[in-house]
């Protein structure tokens, strides 16, 4: 496999490529490597290769005319890839993808950039190493390099080294071990000593999904896992953020479609749902508000039946789910329980529709970690303004760049539910 790396700084590459299976691979004509530097192509008078940009702005910019020459000059360019922080994250699969083509050329990018120009000339695909800014491509290219060629056949020598690896299967590598025995009291797992390959192979997937659950629980919604995966996942405990988290419908005051303030009926639908989704999710509370005494007095019938009446005694799990909710007169009200449970004053959030909020399920995510936060969702048309001055912030709504927004209350929260928490807490 060629890889073509086109930089102001070749010397840059000299030792990563020279040494350990880098080498190896490149005296054996596993990988080529084929150095260009665009400062070779630049036909101006001083030979530059940057300029002011178009505009103004700090810096200054690659130009255009020695990178179209460098690519220009090449047999065989392959695909083309630009270290840029705006491209395609560098994954696994990524490198899995780019080791089946014959060919790759990588632009090393410097100073603010390139003339964007380039990428409408070539078929440039731009790849990311990281959110973070470095001072030039070469770096984030020897990244890319590393992961890609070991991948090429031949490279590892031994194939199967890098298919037990993190990421191959989605998930971080178990933990290795080597002699001796024992160091500092420090022993190896008795199971790796026995010989049975069954039971090594089934305690390496455990401490693999143990690894990923502790250091990188955002890859398991996305591996590959099987029932006893599942299983064992659900047995190990858990951050449950959800116990510092609690929800609030409010039915009054709110808006109608005209703007006006006004109370809207309760629902059994609502009720049900949002109870079950607090349970799912392992929330601290769920609070139904409203200010009418004849709705808070058909509430408690509702949550009476299904949980001290035959509706309980028929579905137990929907009288676990139910029995989350406490009725308040206001939101206020609510506001005031939660902080009585849990012992500090929550972060209350407002939930909208409207394009207005900025807190993103992230940020809540955090502020969990310190402290109880109280989403308040909105019948009708939202929340009314009396109500929006007990919050602290508003949420991002679900669909912020759709033209239809108009999900039901129950549906957004469980979308909320999931942003939030998700099923690794």
């Amino acid at each position: 496999m060629r890889f073509n790396l086109l930089t102001l700084f070749p010397e840059f590459f000299e030792s990563p490529l020279s040494c350990a299976l880098m080498g190896k691979a490149r005296e054996q004509g596993v990988v080529d490597f084929n150095l260009v530097n665009p400062r070779d192509f630049a036909f101006n008078k001083h030979r530059s290769v940057d300029d002011r940009p178009y505009g103004g702005g700090p810096g200054m910019v690659m130009a255009l005319d020695p990178l179209a020459h460098a690519l220009r000059s090449l047999e065989n360019p392959g695909r083309i890839l630009l270290m840029s922080p705006r491209g395609r994250p560098l994954t696994q699969a990524l490198a899995r993808e780019l080791a089946a083509a014959p060919a790759v050329t990588i632009l090393c990018g410097r100073y603010e950039g390139i003339d964007e120009r380039l990428l409408d000339l070539f078929p440039v695909e731009l790849v990311s190493a990281g959110d973070f800014v470095l001072s030039g491509g070469e770096s984030a290219a020897m990244c890319l390099v590393e992961a890609v060629a070991r991948l090429v056949p031949g490279f590892m020598g031994k194939e199967e080294s890098g298919e037990e690896e993190s990421f191959s299967a989605g998930l971080l590598e178990y933990p290795q071990y080597t002699r001796p025995e024992v160091y500092e009291g420090l022993g190896v797992p008795d199971v790796l000593l026995g010989g049975d390959h069954a039971r090594v192979a089934a305690l390496r997937r455990e401490q693999s999904l143990g690894q990923t659950l502790a250091r990188r629980p955002d890859l398991l919604g996305e591996a590959p896992l099987t029932g006893p995966d599942r299983r064992f996942l659900a047995q190990k405990p858990r951050t449950l953020l959800g116990r510092a988290l609690y929800v609030a419908l409010v039915h009054g005051p709110v808006l109608n479609k005209k703007g006006h303030t006004v109370t809207v009926s309760l629902t059994n639908l609502d009720l049900h749902d949002i109870a079950r989704i607090s349970r799912t999710y392992g929330l601290a509370g769920f609070f139904a508000v409203t200010p009418l005494e004849d709705q808070q007095a058909l509430a408690r019938t509702l949550l009476d039946h299904w949980t001290l009446g035959a509706g309980g005694r028929a579905n137990p799990d929907r009288a676990e789910a139910l029995g989350k909710v406490r009725v308040a007169a206001t939101l206020e009200e609510a506001v005031s329980q939660a902080r009585e449970h849990a012992g500090q004053d929550p972060w209350v959030l407002a939930t909208s529709a409207r394009p207005d909020g900025g807190v993103t399920p992230g940020a809540v995510r955090e502020t969990l970690r310190e402290r109880p936060v109280l989403l308040a969702l909105g019948t009708g048309s939202g929340l009314a303004p009396e109500a929006l001055a007990l919050t602290h912030g508003q949420l991002a709504p679900v669909r912020p760049f759709g033209a239809y927004n108009h999900l039901p209350v129950r549906a957004a929260f469980a979308i909320l539910a999931d942003r939030i928490l998700g099923d690794i807490f």
